[in-house]
């Protein structure tokens, strides 16, 4: 049925015309939202400095799948090591020889969350080789847009991969994410 046919019976043109745009509205309304990258309303957050392995996605520095359009969108259950959070849609994030970029860092090292949906958080934990290095505990605050940790890596040398696990307090979920990083002297 056409528009025109959806008019009542003896609708004046200008009716017809109202009815036109208020489809047409509708139709780009629809489409704008199907388009979306999928996540965006339920976005949470990723460390974005240094560069994260999904930060480095997302500014097309490496190649991947979907985690380019939703960085923050890394969660799985809590009590995982893997850097895609067992969710094999991100799971290029656990691929170690995919030439991710690493950074040069110091025995203190600043880590910036980007966070875009501020969960009540539990515990924010940093590990090295499945060794918790540092943990921050937040109980149940919720985190702003964006933040630091000062992660204390004394006792690590050399090219190391660091997991980084932001537990929230009232789900049973956690968001992960990997930082590649060379701690230097």
């Amino acid at each position: 049925m056409s528009i025109l046919e959806s008019a009542p019976p003896g609708a004046t043109p200008r009716r017809k015309r109202r009815l036109r745009a208020a489809t047409a509205i509708a139709a780009a309304t629809t489409l704008f939202f199907g388009l979306m990258p999928a996540g965006v309303a339920n976005a949470h957050g990723y460390i974005s400095n240094p560069l994260s392995r999904q930060a480095q996605c997302a500014a097309g520095i490496v190649q991947c799948g979907s985690i380019q359009w939703e960085p923050q969108s890394v969660e799985g259950p809590k009590g995982l090591t893997s850097c895609s959070g067992g969710n094999s849609q991100f799971s290029e994030l656990n691929d170690d020889g995919r030439g991710w970029r690493v950074t040069d860092v110091g025995r203190t090292q600043p880590f910036t969350w980007t966070i875009t949906a501020n969960h009540r958080t539990s515990t924010w934990e940093y590990f090295i080789g499945g060794q918790r290095v540092d943990v921050f505990n937040d109980n149940g605050a919720q985190p702003p847009s964006t933040f630091t940790h000062n992660v204390d890596l004394s006792g690590y040398n050399g090219r190391q991969k660091l997991l980084a696990v932001w537990n929230i307090a009232d789900t049973p979920n956690a968001f992960y994410v990997c930082v590649d990083i060379n701690i230097r002297s």
